[in-house]
């Protein structure tokens, strides 16, 4: 039996808080990586992978960071514990090589795509001039960038973001490590722009024999790539083993809760379990009852928008104007209590829509029907009454709160705007009856975001549009960047107050396992045309348009029952 080639050994890490306290991160984990095999590293954000992935390269940062003597990080022989700085430099991008979840915060903006990746030759080959560019070129071509000798010139802003996720692959092979280290590749890519990742993954880790550790809480994304997976909480490993074994009969109610915590294409429980109803044993009872979706002609439209365009417009030349359409004639009707949900790769023009409704793009022409008032042809005034009966929850809750205000002044804020809830004591009752709905104690009315986790933040931001009891929740990409479990949370929570106020909504996403379980009816964008819109269990179950299909057909499929048909 061959050795393997990462061992990790008793892994303790704790992190020095201030003068008395320090947080262990990590409590003594072990596993393996063997030749040619892809390990998965699963669990929620704070569950220590990343701090295992930054140790193993030896990335923790010296000032807080306590690694315990006894650890042992074992590759190809060596401990890297021991080995000295100089040593742990020359074997990153070498030997080891990490591909970062967020590429815009890891590319240099300054620089063009092929000098960043020409860097990492000069600095492990040597290469320079010529012979770099041209293995730059070869890499770009390798991970399937189109016109590698054109996009070496390109600055790491004009490409897309799964352009920029394949460059940061050419920075990681270039040397053709031994092991790659991949941290979240995929999480904020399209469902096809992520199945492109993966098995461009699969198929360098098969050209060049690597051993590949993939860091990520998709179970789906799992199934699908990994020989054998670990599964992590609070620093602790909870289980490990072959993945289909852990994923056929998971032995840790906590991997039993992970896997149920998605939704799957192919059923719609009421209510989606969370962790605490696993370890509490309720999770397997409340997948039971099952929730119906669809529409009828008989429900009430709230409203209804009819050949809705968007342009934008960029300079072309000294006087020359380019127009770019990003929305071209969608017509829709959102029907009261009911959800539409709005899919397709980014760039299809899902969130211009929802912009452009919401008035914050002006639409370049159409109607958008909402209570006998054309919304698209009022003025700024004329439409401020509206503004309250329409609201959006952003995609990244760290951006869409204010950090300098407390989150009672955050939730106050519109109705202090619209002179709405009385004084300021009632506003404040107000507040905190708010926050109990979306979960939250009363003490979160003095603390400030920064104070919450992001699932919290997306609670606080959900609060602060109900403030305003609006009719329609816009909810743009509300639960993509959230860990499985809280996105369960949180999808509940939106579910539980459709059926308490009759609110509707336009979920827009693209993950179509939870545009499934949330929508009533599915509308398929692409380059910003409707290309298909129908019942949402209908579509789902026999798409018409081929890009549907192809949507669709790009579903991980590793979680038993998550295929794209049932």
């Amino acid at each position: 039996m061959s050795k393997p080639l990462l061992s990790v050994r008793d892994l303790r890490v704790k992190f020095r808080i201030d003068r008395k306290n320090l947080f262990e991160a990590l409590k003594g984990i072990s596993f393996d990586v063997m030749p040619n095999e892809t390990v998965a590293l699963v669990g929620e954000s704070g569950s220590g992978k990343s701090v295992a992935a930054l140790a193993i390269l030896g990335l923790l940062p010296k000032e807080n960071a306590i690694i315990d003597p006894a650890s042992v990080i074992e590759f190809g022989g060596r401990d890297l514990l021991k080995i000295t700085p100089a040593e742990k430099r020359a074997l990153r991008g070498s030997e080891i090589s990490m591909i970062f979840q967020e590429p815009m915060s890891s590319l240099n903006p300054v620089f063009t795509v092929g000098y960043q990746i020409g860097e990492v030759l000069r600095e492990h080959k040597g290469m320079t001039g010529t012979a770099a560019e041209q293995r730059a070129v070869e890499l770009l071509r390798e991970v399937g960038i189109p016109e590698p000798e054109l996009r070496i010139r390109y600055y790491p802003h004009q490409m897309s973001g799964g352009q920029q996720q394949r460059v940061m692959i050419a920075m990681a092979i270039a040397c053709e490590p031994k092991l790659l280290i991949a941290d979240e590749p995929t999480t904020a890519l399209d469902v096809t722009i992520q199945k492109q990742i993966l098995d461009l993954i699969a198929e360098l880790q098969k050209k060049h024999g690597m051993s590949v550790l993939f860091i990520t809480h998709d179970l789906a994304v799992v199934g699908d790539i990994a020989d054998r997976v670990v599964v992590m909480r609070h620093g602790e490993i909870r289980e490990q083993g072959e993945t289909r074994a852990v994923f056929a009969n998971p032995a840790d109610s906590y991997t039993q809760a992970l896997l149920a915590c998605r939704p799957v294409v192919d059923s719609r429980p009421k209510r989606l379990p969370v962790i605490d109803d696993f370890m509490a044993g309720r999770g397997h009872v409340m997948r039971s009852e099952t929730r119906t979706r669809g529409v009828s002609e008989s429900d009430p439209v709230v409203l209804e928008v009819k050949n809705l365009c968007k342009d934008f417009y960029a300079r072309e030349g000294l006087f020359g104007k380019k127009t770019f359409h990003a929305v071209k004639n969608v017509s829709f009707k959102l029907r009261k209590g009911k959800t539409l949900g709005l899919v397709g790769e980014s760039g299809s023009g899902k969130t211009t829509v929802g912009l452009t409704l919401m008035r914050l793009h002006e639409a370049t022409s159409g109607e958008a029907w909402f209570d006998g008032k054309n919304i698209l042809a009022l003025s700024e005034r004329e439409f401020l009454p509206y503004k309250k009966r329409i609201q959006i929850i952003f995609q990244n809750p760290y951006a869409s709160l204010n950090p300098r205000m407390t989150v009672g002044q955050i939730i106050m804020e519109p109705l202090i705007v619209h002179g709405e809830g009385g004084d300021a004591q009632s506003r404040a009752k107000l507040v905190f009856e708010l926050l109990a709905k979306v979960g939250l104690p009363e003490m979160s009315f003095y603390k400030y975001p920064h104070e919450f986790s992001g699932g919290q933040r997306q609670r606080i931001a959900i609060a602060r549009c109900l403030t305003m009891r609006p009719d329609i929740l816009i909810c743009d990409e509300s639960v993509s960047a959230l860990d499985v479990s809280v996105q369960a949370q949180v999808l509940n929570l939106l579910q539980d107050l459709q059926d308490e106020f009759g609110l509707s909504y336009i979920f827009i996403s693209h993950d179509l396992a939870v545009v499934k379980y949330m929508s009533d009816e599915v509308m398929v964008m692409n380059q910003g045309e409707v290309v298909e819109h129908a019942d949402s269990d209908t579509l789902y179950a026999s798409p018409k348009d081929p890009y549907t299909k192809k949507l669709l057909d790009s579903i991980p499929r590793g979680i038993p029952g998550a295929a794209a048909h049932a």
